[in-house]
C-alpha cells in the first residue's frame, strides 16, 4: 500500500503543534501559581519588615504548593521530553504501554476540558511490536478524540491492550456511545494515510461501544527491510 507521505506530514505537524500548545498551556498555568504563591511571600516578609509575626504555619503551606507545582512542571517537561524524541527513529521497537499510557498523559487537558475520563486497564498488557512511534501516537490520539466525543461529558472511555496470536496486538477503546458522531477524526483521507502508515486496521464496534485498533508485530520499511521488534 502506497502511504501519502504528504499527508502524513502534514498531520504530523498539526498533531506536534497541538500537543506543544497544549503543554504550554499546562506549564503557564503551573507558573501562574507559582508566581501566586511568590507574591504572597513577598508580602509575609514586607508584613514581617514592619514587625509583624510570621506564621510559620503559613509559610509552610505556601513553600509546599510552590514545591507542589515545581514537582508538576518537572513532570510535564519529561512527559514533552518523550513525546519529542518520538520522532528521532521513524521506525523502531515500542512498548505499547508505555506509548499508550504516554498518549494518555499528553491528552489529559483534553479530556478534562471534555469533562471525559480516560481511564487505562491497570496494568496494561505488555505487548512490544516495531512500528512507527510517532504516527502511532498521531493515530491513536484521533482515537482518543473520537471516543472522547462519543462517550460525551462525564463519559469514561477505558482504554486496554490484547495481545494477538501473531505477536501483534489490539489497542481498545471502551464506554464509547452506541450512535457514532456525526462528525469524526476516523473520517478522511489523513486516518487512512496513519493506517496504512502504521499497517493498521480499525474495527468499531458499535453494539459494544468498542473501538479497536489492531497493529502487526512489525511494518516493513519503505525500502523493503523490516524493523525488528
Amino acid at each position: 500500500m502506497t502511504v501519502p507521505a504528504e499527508i502524513v506530514g502534514a498531520e504530523g505537524l498539526k498533531f506536534f503543534g497541538r500537543i506543544s500548545a497544549s503543554i504550554s498551556h499546562e506549564i503557564r498555568n503551573a507558573l501562574a501559581v507559582i508566581n501566586e504563591h511568590a507574591g504572597l511571600l513577598e508580602d509575609m516578609t514586607l508584613m514581617a519588615e514592619k514587625g509583624m509575626p510570621l506564621d510559620a504555619a503559613r509559610l509552610k503551606r505556601t513553600a509546599g504548593a510552590v514545591l507542589k507545582q515545581v514537582q508538576r512542571v518537572d513532570g510535564i517537561v519529561k512527559t514533552m521530553n518523550r513525546f519529542a524524541h518520538s520522532v528521532d527513529e521513524p521506525l523502531k521497537g515500542v512498548d505499547l504501554a508505555e506509548t499508550l499510557e504516554l498518549v494518555v498523559r499528553l491528552f489529559g487537558r483534553f479530556a478534562a476540558v471534555r469533562q471525559v475520563t480516560l481511564a487505562p486497564e491497570s496494568p496494561l498488557a505488555s505487548v512490544s511490536v516495531a512500528t512507527r512511534p510517532f504516527q502511532l501516537q498521531n493515530l491513536i490520539g484521533l482515537c482518543l478524540d473520537h471516543a472522547m466525543q462519543s462517550a460525551g461529558a462525564g463519559g469514561t472511555v477505558k482504554l486496554s491492550i490484547a495481545p494477538l496470536p501473531d505477536g501483534g496486538a489490539e489497542i481498545r477503546f471502551g464506554g464509547l456511545g452506541v450512535s457514532a458522531p456525526t462528525e469524526t477524526p476516523l473520517a478522511g483521507e489523513t486516518f487512512q494515510a496513519l493506517l496504512g502508515a502504521t499497517r493498521t486496521e480499525i474495527s468499531i464496534r458499535a453494539e459494544t461501544g468498542e473501538l479497536g485498533l489492531r497493529l502487526p508485530p512489525k511494518i516493513a520499511c519503505d525500502a523493503g527491510g523490516e524493523a525488528g521488534a
